[in-house]
């Protein structure tokens, strides 16, 4: 690294709020590793202001965490233009000298301060109390010289005023309790705010960490974040894939229901497609990777999961334009009560009460607080627009498999073509071979068998074959249970005489297990997936919190839906559908007035989610359809989706309460410190107490159930 030389050449914010920027940049000196990484994140944490920070080299992304009192974005991305290896070591240097969390103190140091210097009003003499109070009004006068100067006159500007008239006329008691209810009222916000981000890293199951590469014929384990595009991974039976790519040997079966929704898994050899975050159950891939780090399906759900919470909702957005139409008012209020009494005073006081504090703050409070509750109870929403589409649905529309029903297989049909077997013969033939082999048809079968406490069918040593079947010897015959390839392919088994039986239980939409015995087709077990045991529960849950009507969508057969939707009260169904159909229909009933909330977690459900007024994935979904969604599950409940338009009611009611009790409250203060009946220091601690009480309020923890 040469001296002298920037760190960076380009900085630049993609995404901030209001104490956190993210920033994405160009580096002139450090490289990717570990080392070079390290360096650098010690020199940024040094920068003035700076409470925590994180770098993806990959990226080309830095988060900063930062005290808004001391530094802001656009301060914060000149001095990274400006940073030098020789500036941050001594940076360092200075810096190891303070104690370790003395940043993250800064806040909560600043409320001691100032909750000190209310105490002692009457214990320090005048001068010094109020040279005390000038010293840590500074900030807030700060702030709204730059809020106006950039905005005009809005609620920092009003703020700054009031604390200014309040020190030219000594009122330090009034100067001073109000910095202390702005500070709290700010500590209180990004608590929140914080308290979500932490929760938001934890929401999305990452690959693992460590990933085991071939380079020059050897293979070692080597960092996530050290596989490079070009890479040969290998991945082995139990492993997350980390990497999008192609399979150049090996064969495996990949549970793809993080991707596709799909609940069996899908054989895998050279020349196949895998993606990011599906699951190896068996055997063993060497994969040319093609998109690694920041670029895989999985890490970009997580960048899009990230900037979640900015998102704004409409009752916000109203709320803040509200905040800043009310401001003239206020001032104006203030010059007329000067204008008659001739009274700073009286001017001072109405300055104290303004609208904007509990406006702008409880909103977004009251939403991130639920959003942040609705993430502890497995569900992610993804922004408080979304959050207000939920609540206003009216109509939910579900896509049958993998939602209403479970995606976990059952067995269904025991088909025996010999007469000397029973259907519980064939089911507990197959368990016996199947018992050791770790797959949703193998367990499935096994549960079967289980339940009807069948007999045990001895065999020798079982033959695994990776992504067709089992095979054993059972009183001296071979047996094979597996794919109809496997069947007929591999072994020879001729499956034509039983076509029509065959082309019947496809055409009802089963997965088929075929065995084979000494050299003949023995018979079939069919298998799907099963209804929820909570999927009717959840839809009654929904109509008591006012959902008008519940739509089923399926490509299963007519029949079929209806009886699913007798069994769950459905009040209308649409079967036999192909993938595209399902946009159609939400569109349909879009234009005919309904406010839909669509469920679903295939791929082919994506355009569905994103034409619905709000859409949901469940928490097997398919990647795209997890993107596509404004909210997600993280566990696999359908109990959550009740829950979530619960949570939704609940934040909306409260939001509501909470403008009402702005409005009131606020309008009295403000006619009260008109009219000369409170002083500065009553309406301020009047008008922050109520701001707090509210936000208080906002954030209490709303019922669900």
């Amino acid at each position: 690294m040469k001296a002298g030389a920037r760190c960076f050449s380009a900085v630049w914010a993609v995404h901030q709020l209001p104490a956190r920027v993210r920033f994405r940049y160009v580096s002139c000196t450090h490289g990717g590793s570990a080392d070079g990484v390290e360096e650098l994140s010690r020199w940024i944490a040094c920068l003035p202001g700076v409470i925590g920070q994180r770098i993806n080299p990959r990226a080309r992304a830095l988060v900063i965490q930062f005290d808004s009192a001391v530094t802001d974005a656009e301060q914060l991305r000149e001095q990274l233009l400006a940073l030098r290896p020789e500036a941050g070591k001594d940076a360092a240097r200075r810096k190891a000298a303070l104690p370790l969390n003395a940043p993250k103190r800064r806040q909560s140091g600043n409320l001691g301060g100032l909750a000190a210097l209310l105490a002692s009003a009457f214990l320090l003499p005048p001068a010094l109390h109020l040279l005390a109070t000038a010293g840590l009004a500074l900030p807030v006068l700060r702030k709204g010289a730059r809020d106006f100067r950039d905005n005009g006159i809005g609620s920092h500007a009003l703020e700054a005023v009031a604390v200014g008239i309040s020190l030219l006329l000594r009122d330090t008691a009034s100067a001073s309790a109000t910095i202390f209810m702005l500070e709290l009222g700010e500590c209180m916000e990004e608590s929140i705010v914080r308290r979500s981000d932490e929760l938001l890293k934890h929401l999305l199951n990452p690959v693992d960490k460590e990933v085991w590469v071939e380079r020059q014929g050897r293979e070692f384990v080597v960092s996530a974040d050290e596989v490079i595009v070009g890479d040969t991974v290998i991945v082995g039976a139990g492993a997350i894939i980390p990497v999008d790519g192609t399979v150049l040997s090996g064969v495996a079966r990949v549970n793809e229901a993080t991707m596709t929704g799909e609940s069996a898994p899908v054989a895998k050899s050279r020349g196949d497609m895998v993606l990011s975050g599906t699951h190896v159950e068996e055997g063993r891939l060497r994969i040319y990777a093609e998109q690694v780090g920041a670029h895989t399906a999985v890490a970009r759900i997580a960048d899009y999961v990230e900037q979640s919470l900015t998102v704004k909702s409409a009752a916000q957005l109203d709320a803040a334009h509200l905040a800043d139409r009310l401001v003239p008012w206020i001032v104006a209020l203030a010059g007329a009560s000067y204008a008659v009494s001739a009274d700073w005073r009286r001017a001072a006081a109405v300055l104290q009460a303004d609208y904007a504090c509990a406006l702008k703050l409880a909103t977004p409070v009251a939403f991130k607080s639920a959003m942040y509750q609705a993430g502890k109870n497995g569900i992610l929403v993804k922004g408080a627009d979304a959050l207000e589409r939920l609540a206003e649905a009216d109509t939910f529309v579900f896509d049958k498999t993998g939602t209403l029903s479970s995606g976990s297989l059952a067995v269904t049909d025991s088909i025996a073509f010999d007469t000397s077997y029973s259907a519980e013969d064939l089911i507990c033939l197959a368990a016996s071979v199947e018992e050791h082999y770790f797959h949703p048809m193998a367990m499935a079968v096994v549960e079967a068998a289980r339940s009807m406490s069948g007999r045990h069918f001895n065999h020798k040593e079982v033959e695994f074959v990776v992504a067709h079947g089992v095979a054993s010897i059972i009183d001296g015959q071979r047996i094979v249970v597996g794919s109809r390839h496997f069947i007929e392919d591999d072994e020879g088994i001729d499956v034509s005489p039983y076509r029509d039986t065959l082309d019947r239980l496809h055409c009802d939409g089963k997965t088929l297990l075929y065995i084979g015995f000494g050299g003949r087709l023995l018979g079939v077990l069919a298998l799907r997936d099963v209804l929820r045991a909570e999927s009717a529960a959840t839809i009654a849950r929904l109509r008591a919190l006012g959902v008008g009507k519940i739509v089923m969508l399926t490509g299963d057969h007519a029949d079929r839906a209806a009886e699913f939707a007798a069994i769950l009260g459905i009040d209308e169904y649409h079967a036999d559908l192909l993938p595209e159909r399902k946009a159609a229909i939400i569109q349909t009933l879009k234009e005919q007035g309904a406010r839909i909330a669509f469920v679903g977690d295939g791929v082919n459900d994506a355009p569905a989610l994103a034409v619905a007024h709000v859409g949901i994935a469940m928490q097997k979904g398919a990647d795209v359809a997890r993107l596509t969604a404004d909210v997600a599950l993280l566990e696999d409940d359908i109990t959550r989706i009740a829950d979530a338009k619960a949570l939704a009611l609940a934040a909306l009611g409260r939001i509501s309460s909470n403008y009402r009790l702005t409005v009131g409250l606020n309008t009295a203060i403000l006619s009260a410190a008109a009219l000369g009946l409170l002083s500065p220091v009553a309406a301020s601690v009047l008008h922050n107490g109520s701001t707090i009480g509210i936000l208080l309020n906002a954030v209490r923890r709303q019922k669900t159930v």
